[in-house]
């Protein structure tokens, strides 16, 4: 029987202090060893970990330097023109599958993913809460080592941000962060397509986030770890965000941060006024408490006069209408929500050409 070399792996920590020492993916290969097939197949699966050979992980947005984030909205803005011309040709996805895994539901996800892969060649497989029960009817490392087996690419949209890593540890295909309560990459990567679109430049822009320091406003810290422009989070005292990562951003020293309790005059000289719910899933049962908390932190048409006649609205979705956004706001010539959410196809249509190496 031919010999064949078996290539087991092991995991070193994290050098993200913001993820309070959860470990990423980082692999330094044992010497390798001679095995029969057989026993090839017993080491893969008790190594726990194989080796993603040039493939990679769209985690977080700090994970990349400012080159490849500007390819990426570059490769982005190409594959976007070419499908609006009505051209379907480029299939770089033929024959390959992706793995959807949603504990949190979402249309906008769902959706903008699903039709993306499709559109460029793919086939991509919804797997819901009730599919999986990721962690309770079976463990994540079992999952991703099973879904690594059947498909090219694994995406996820989970409640804890340690199922995204640990997805990520014990896959042998690339992972995509689809949302966890901690950060939110691939809205992102839209927002920054959209400005592109709309202002014509991303870098040097001042983007003003009004609301809860949530996950999205994380996403928003660690893009300005790589790219340069005043980012201010506007929020009530007590809902500020994660103050490791506020921390990480400063210290990057690539951007000017700004953490205030007065969104009247954070917004001003704003290119973006950018607003998301007040109340996110898991804590419908605050929303009333919320509401009271947030007095004066609405985006309505007086806050927007403020910011100035140049100033884009956008607004990751969904959005409670009368809450943290009027709607004549929402619906006012200056809005970008709707192409904002189209672009969360085109962005994330270019993280996975990134990420399969197309």
């Amino acid at each position: 029987m031919a010999v064949i070399p078996c290539h087991c792996y092991r995991t070193v920590g994290s050098d993200k202090p913001y993820l309070s020492g959860q470990s990423l993916r980082r692999r330094a290969p044992f010497p390798a060893v001679s095995v029969s097939f057989r026993r090839r197949i017993s080491c893969v699966a008790s190594s726990a970990i194989a080796h993603k050979v040039g493939l990679k992980d769209f985690l977080h947005l700090d994970d990349f330097d400012k080159d490849t984030i500007l390819k990426m909205l570059d490769r982005a803005l190409e594959v976007k023109a070419l499908l609006k011309s009505g051209d379907r040709s480029f299939r770089p996805f033929e024959g390959k599958t992706m793995a959807m895994i949603f504990t949190k539901p979402s249309m906008r996800t769902r959706v903008s993913f699903e039709t993306g892969f499709t559109l460029l060649g793919g086939h991509a497989i919804y797997l819901g809460p009730d599919d999986i029960q990721m962690g309770k009817r079976e463990e994540t490392r079992d999952i991703a080592r099973v879904l690594s087996r059947y498909n090219d690419i694994i995406m996820a949209r989970v409640f804890a941000h340690k199922d995204i890593l640990d997805l990520a540890k014990y896959a042998t295909v690339p992972v995509i962060n689809g949302l966890t309560d901690y950060n939110h990459p691939c809205q992102i990567m839209a927002d920054a397509l959209t400005m592109v679109e709309h202002i014509g430049r991303f870098e040097g822009t001042k983007v003003v986030y009004v609301g809860d320091g949530n996950n999205i406003v994380h996403s928003w810290l660690l893009m300005a770890s790589v790219i340069p422009f005043h980012f201010v989070c506007a929020c009530p005292k007590g809902f500020e965000p994660d103050a490791k990562t506020v921390e990480k951003a400063r210290k990057a020293g690539i951007s000017k941060i700004e953490i205030t309790n007065d969104p009247k005059e954070a917004v001003k000289g704003a290119d973006v006024v950018y607003s998301d719910v007040w109340a996110s899933m898991g804590q419908k049962e605050e929303a009333e408490y919320r509401r009271q908390a947030f007095k004066g932190f609405q985006v309505n048409q007086n806050l927007m006069d403020l910011a100035g006649s140049k100033a884009f609205f956008m607004h990751c979705l969904p959005a409670e209408r009368g809450v943290e956004v009027t709607d004549e706001v929402i619906e006012a010539p200056n809005s970008i929500v709707f192409p904002q959410a189209e672009n969360r196809m085109h962005a994330q249509n270019a993280v996975m050409l990134h990420v399969l190496a197309k």
